[in-house]
């Protein structure tokens, strides 16, 4: 385990601020600052408020991890951030802090993506991903089906969300029912109490003529929406305990039903399930059951690692330190759009060594084949003796 690559993960998509610490799929730390109370009250997101949030928890986070890690910042190997997708100005805040923490450390950058980091993280539970793994990802923005030959460098699409992803429509139909934000908790519980076949929800995408592996979730959306509405028009009480679970039990058997339909077609044994509505207990339960009859090993995160958190982007992170990848330049840019075939954004050379600028360190070697260097003479060396002694 010594030998393995040790790697700092920062994610900073939407309103989580997550810091993780990785030796090689061994998670050692997992810190998370959430802001999501901050935006309940507006009932979803406020990038302005998220990136706020996310300046204020960064420095506090960082330091919680390396302490329940038990690690100094300077026994890294590397440090890992989402690039994207996500949310610009949250996004700007993670790869800054990630630049400047690189740089005083003088330790290689890896910018990567978010979508790739969801499927990594499950190294951390079950072990190296098997080759190809295929990934079904469900979140409050993206509904994608993945088909991962190299996670590290070979991510391919094959069907994903065109128009409202899972998570998305979880949140809307919450706020119909007047349950809060976010929805998909409130909904996933209340659903156990209800009856999944009280109502027949559309599917959407599933007819013989449709995309095999796309998603659409808003017809569903505005189906159960105008349901309510009819229902309150007429002065009658809304069953909000079996619509939860009529409309859960439509999304959940959408989402199922084209993954392993993927997997049959592609030849793939395994199914991974991530993101932050692989956290709701329907999905996981019906997914196991289709597995099992279709002879597919069924891999998911518990729910703590499903939904975002720096864990995952140091898992990816130390995968891409191992495989000696090429690390990110010191211009690295948040992309709000990075598509999942980068899965993470290399410097315009590779090959190169990585050096401490001012060769300054603890005395530790830590050599995993991979060797990276790049120009700091535009920011003044003092920097690595201020950030830690």
């Amino acid at each position: 385990m010594a030998d393995e690559p040790l790697v700092l993960g920062i994610e900073t998509s939407c309103d989580e601020t997550g810091v993780g610490i990785v030796r090689g799929t061994t998670l050692l730390a997992d810190a998370i600052a959430s802001s999501v109370d901050e935006h309940a009250r507006f009932g979803g997101v406020v990038p302005e408020v998220a990136s706020r949030a996310h300046l204020e928890a960064m420095v506090p986070t960082i330091e919680r991890a390396l302490k329940e890690a038990g690690v100094s910042a300077r026994d890294l190997d590397g440090i890992a951030v989402t690039a994207g997708p996500g949310l610009a100005g949250a996004l700007l805040v993670g790869v800054s802090a990630a630049k400047a923490y690189a740089y005083a450390l003088g330790k290689p950058l890896y910018g990567v993506n978010h979508l790739a980091s969801h499927i990594c993280v499950d190294q951390l539970e079950h072990g190296p991903l098997p080759e190809p793994t295929m990934a079904l990802l469900v979140s409050g923005g993206h509904s994608s089906l993945l088909l991962a030959p190299d996670i590290t460098s070979d991510v391919r699409p094959l069907g994903a969300t065109i128009d409202d992803a899972a998570g998305e429509a979880f949140d809307k139909i919450a706020r119909v029912l007047q349950l809060g934000f976010p929805g998909g908790p409130v909904i996933d519980r209340l659903a156990r109490e209800g009856d999944p076949k009280a109502i027949n929800f559309p599917r959407g995408l599933t007819g013989p003529r449709d995309a095999a592996y796309d998603f659409s979730f808003s017809g569903l959306k505005t189906s159960v929406a105008r349901w309510i509405e009819a229902k309150r028009k007429a002065g009658e009480e809304v069953p909000v305990r079996d619509v939860a679970a009529s409309f859960q039990e439509a999304v959940v058997d959408v989402l199922t039903r084209k993954a392993i339909r993927a997997c049959k077609d592609e030849g793939v044994d395994h199914l991974m399930i991530g993101g932050g509505v692989a956290a709701n207990s329907r999905l996981r339960s019906l997914a196991q059951e289709r597995c099992d009859a279709a002879g597919i090993v069924l891999r998911v995160p518990r729910p703590g690692l499903c939904t975002d958190n720096g864990a995952m982007v140091a898992a990816l992170g130390a995968e891409m330190v191992k495989r000696n990848r090429p690390a990110s330049d010191w211009d690295l840019s948040a992309d709000s759009s990075l598509p999942v075939t980068d899965p993470h954004v290399p410097g315009r050379s590779s090959g190169h060594s990585h050096e401490d600028g001012d060769g300054s360190g603890d005395g530790h070697s830590h050599d995993h084949g991979h060797s990276h260097s790049h120009s700091h003479d535009h920011v003044h060396e003092l920097s690595k003796d201020n950030l830690y002694s």
